[in-house]
């Protein structure tokens, strides 16, 4: 079984993604069993999503039939519509507006990221700064969403929800990481 990339760091970045992106998607399932569907089903929905990304980065690292293209192309049209829908078409009320406001412009930035970004010609002249800056947009709006959570009251579903927010960043952060190395060659 040959795999992409032989960097122990690249190994690293690549296989802690999947790591923690897969604990995360088994919290949110466990979520969802634990408490119930009606109050968990956009979750369950976004994990659909999350999953797919995951499956993809396993793809890419093993070289199981996913083109480079293919996989710029899928997980960056995976974690747009996760954007689109947990952020800004359905976002969840935040207790303070000027959070609520900053997140909902940090996500719509991070969609015009990842359309600029996959719609591209030569995706290979995208630079290492603007692959990293969309990871650290993505790692802004999950903690602004903990920090609004820490403002609310909190209950069980609070930290369900603080596990869920960190999916994406995971997977945003392996993402950049295989993008990053694709770069170099």
């Amino acid at each position: 079984m040959a795999v992409r990339f032989k960097n122990k760091s690249d190994l690293f970045n690549i296989l802690v993604t999947i790591l923690a992106a897969a604990i995360s998607i088994g919290t949110m399932i466990y979520g969802v069993v634990h408490l119930g569907l009606e109050n968990t089903w956009p979750e369950l929905v976004l994990n659909v999503f999350y999953i797919a990304c995951v499956v993809m980065m396993l793809m890419y690292f093993f070289n199981w039939g996913i083109t480079t293209k293919q996989f710029n192309y899928w997980c960056t049209l995976n974690v747009g519509i996760t954007v689109l829908l947990r952020d800004i078409l359905f976002a969840p009320p935040l207790v303070n507006y000027p959070l609520h406001l900053t997140c909902l412009t940090l996500s719509v930035a991070l969609i015009l990221m990842l359309t600029y970004f996959y719609a591209r010609k030569d995706w290979k002249t995208y630079s290492k700064r603007n692959l990293w800056m969309i990871f650290i947009v993505d790692l802004l709006i999950a903690t602004l969403y903990n920090i609004d959570i820490f403002l609310e009251t909190s209950d069980e579903y609070s930290t369900y929800l603080m596990v869920e927010i960190w999916i994406r960043p995971t997977i945003t952060y392996g993402m950049v990481a295989c993008f990053v190395k694709e770069t170099k060659e």
